[in-house]
């Protein structure tokens, strides 16, 4: 392992194996699509049409969910559940190719188990494929500056407590939620996912592509910004 992958494994995971690892990542997407979905399923039979208040609830539980999903995995894998944020750390050079690979496909297995399990918890037909579409340039531009705020929460607020590391990836989620047009997918494992729910939070699958383009644009140019703008410079 170099240097640069050693830094960016968590202190208390320094002994912990790629499987375990990825198999954090398996489990903290999971339980991130079951809350995601779960929730819109819900709010939207508790909300009498009132799709403003299915929206509230939906981000309640997910920006308190994944707060605290982020405070359980954290220690083990780096608590990612979000191939964008992988490969940013990929970019970065902070974890090997084949860790990253492992991750990613650990997300992208999770995120189905998790919206199955929604599905079996409310008694919805576990196969599904959304009919929701999200298109437009107005959605896709609205996922690449949520993707790129993710990624500056994340790359912004890594020297303070992991503690308030979680809540402020869970905030920011939760806040995007509202100023986005797309409500903030900002994670392509999740928008996969989510095109295999056909309820409050669905995407149709015609508009996935251009979904997670958009989010591997924004993930790329934080990852560039902020690399210049953090860089502790030669002459200091």
């Amino acid at each position: 392992m170099t240097q640069a992958v050693r830094e960016a494994v968590p202190a208390s995971a320094v002994g912990i194996d790629l499987p375990r690892r990825a198999a954090a990542e398996l489990l903290g997407t999971a339980l991130l699509l079951a809350v995601v979905v779960g929730s819109g399923i819900m709010g939207e039979r508790l909300a009498g049409g009132n799709v403003a208040l299915a929206l509230l609830a939906n981000t309640l539980a997910t920006g308190a969910g994944l707060a605290v999903l982020i405070a359980i995995f954290g220690p083990v894998s780096g608590a990612h559940f979000n191939p964008a944020v992988t490969l940013v750390m990929l970019f970065r050079r902070e974890m090997a190719g084949a860790t990253a690979g492992s991750y990613i496909a650990a997300q992208i297995v999770g995120g189905a188990l998790g919206v199955w399990a929604a599905h079996a918890m409310f008694a919805e037909p576990l196969l599904q494929v959304s009919t929701k579409l999200r298109d437009g340039p107005g959605q896709a531009f609205s996922e690449a500056v949520a993707t790129f705020g993710l990624i500056a929460t994340i790359l912004g607020t890594r020297k303070a407590p992991p503690s308030a590391v979680a809540a402020f990836v869970g905030l920011y989620i939760a806040s995007a939620y509202w100023f986005t047009a797309s409500t903030s997918f900002a994670n392509p494992a999740v928008t996969l996912a989510r095109a295999l729910s056909d309820s409050f939070a669905g995407i149709a699958p015609s508009s996935v592509p251009a979904f997670i383009v958009a989010q591997l644009i924004g993930a790329g140019v934080a990852a560039l910004f902020f690399a210049w703008l953090l860089r502790k410079d030669a002459s200091r």
